[in-house]
């Protein structure tokens, strides 16, 4: 076994920096300290070496949120689209995401294979929607405008608990991971209302047993206050985006230990690309101007509070690769440097339940390592942590 040192630099320990080296045998991390030895040495002098980085809420089969283009895109265009997703996203240090709608089996397997070079995944496949919901893709003049249906991406919309359940069963056959709901109405959605709750205690109930079931957790996209707390109180593991929060749905998530994956990139991402001039329809706009302020304060009141915090972006609605910019947005809004690198290391790797593996720089953990120049936590907070990454390994080996 070949050992090598990660030697000279500075080791992100979860909360803090402080001189140490790494040291990796085959696909694992097995010292950390100072002084080590190995067969290979990697200078890491004036370096901040960091776990790998998580993305928990990504679209790789999604490339913008232009509906002109996507209407003008050959169906399998996306696939290979997707290729270059997911390498841009893997370059910028992120080794693990959830994709949270689109990527199905064959996009996860190929990476797991080693066919194409990506973070690894846990994948969604497809988002339930109640009928008029964030997935229910019907406009007005009656013509459906998401990505077709696909042998790999089966319909979700549904209503009822005895339809849902038979959603869920489907979505497991089909290979997901996580099981992904809209407990609310969305900014994209072309008929839905963010601030409406969408589905009854009864139907979210029986995704989550379903979902526990097949030993999956639930994500929900939920926007509204009423959509949050229907969601938090029937069990569901996380919430995405939790735009207009409450007090009450504060106190809900932390007596339950409900994650919250805020995605401030989000409408930011869909009003950048608007302001370039893509095809984005008003009342996607309107909707989008309308979240921006709120979805700050409420990403506030939750860290504050103490609500637990794992690091997303919602890429795919905006560009693939700028992902660390969602770090330095937390900061803006009253996170630490340190406490958004922990929000995409150790929270994340423990919301994904994968804190046996992976989050942190220990022996024994998966050898996901990213190496920074300079201070990570300074450039955190400047913008330029991308800028800075220098060498990105995943299961120990050199991915740039």
């Amino acid at each position: 076994m070949t050992r090598i040192v990660f030697s000279g630099g500075r080791v992100f320990t979860g909360r803090a920096t402080e001189p140490g080296d790494v040291v990796v045998e085959n696909d694992r991390i097995v010292d950390v300290g100072i002084g080590l030895d190995g067969d290979t040495v990697v200078d890491a002098t004036g370096h901040t070496i960091l776990p790998g980085l998580f993305d928990c809420h990504v679209h790789f089969m999604f490339s913008g949120a232009d509906l002109v283009r996507s209407l003008n895109t050959p169906f399998s265009l996306p696939f290979y689209e997707a290729i270059g997703n997911m390498k841009a996203t893997l370059q910028c240090g992120i080794t693990t995401v959830r994709d949270a709608l689109g990527a199905d089996l064959g996009v996860a397997e190929a990476v797991r294979r080693g066919l194409v070079q990506g973070p690894r995944m846990q994948i969604a496949v497809n988002m339930v929607s109640q009928t008029g919901g964030h997935n229910d893709d019907w406009m007005q003049c009656g013509a459906h405008i998401s990505p077709p249906l696909h042998p790999g991406l089966p319909d979700t919309v549904a209503d009822g608990p005895e339809e849902l359940r038979k959603v869920i069963r489907t979505l497991v056959r089909h290979g997901a991971d996580i099981i992904k709901i809209a407990s609310s109405g969305g900014v994209m959605s072309p008929r839905s209302n963010p601030r409406h709750a969408h589905f009854r205690d009864e139907e979210i109930a029986m995704i989550v047993q379903e979902a526990n079931a097949a030993g999956i957790a639930v994500m929900s996209h939920a926007m509204s206050g009423d959509g949050i707390l229907t969601a938090v109180r029937n069990g569901v593991r996380s919430i995405e985006h939790g735009v207009f929060l409450t007090d009450e749905g504060v106190e809900e998530m932390l007596k339950n230990g409900t994650w919250l994956v805020p995605t401030l990139m989000a409408p930011r991402m869909v009003l950048d690309q608007a302001a370039a001039g893509m095809a984005i329809s008003d009342v996607i706009l309107d909707k989008a101007n309308a979240v921006v302020s709120q979805h700050f304060q409420s990403f506030q009141k939750a860290h504050e509070a103490g609500v637990k915090i794992a690091m997303g972006t919602d890429s795919g609605v905006g560009p693939h690769g700028d992902n660390l910019n969602e770090l330095t947005l937390m900061v803006e809004y009253g996170m630490s440097p340190a406490e958004a690198l922990h929000a995409t290391t150790t929270s994340a790797a423990e919301l994904m339940r994968l804190g046996n593996e992976l989050g942190e720089l220990a022996p024994g953990k998966l050898a996901d390592l990213v190496l920074v120049e300079g201070d990570a936590e300074q450039h955190v907070k400047a913008g330029t942590l991308k800028q800075a990454v220098r060498a990105v390994y995943q299961n120990g080996v050199s991915q740039l």
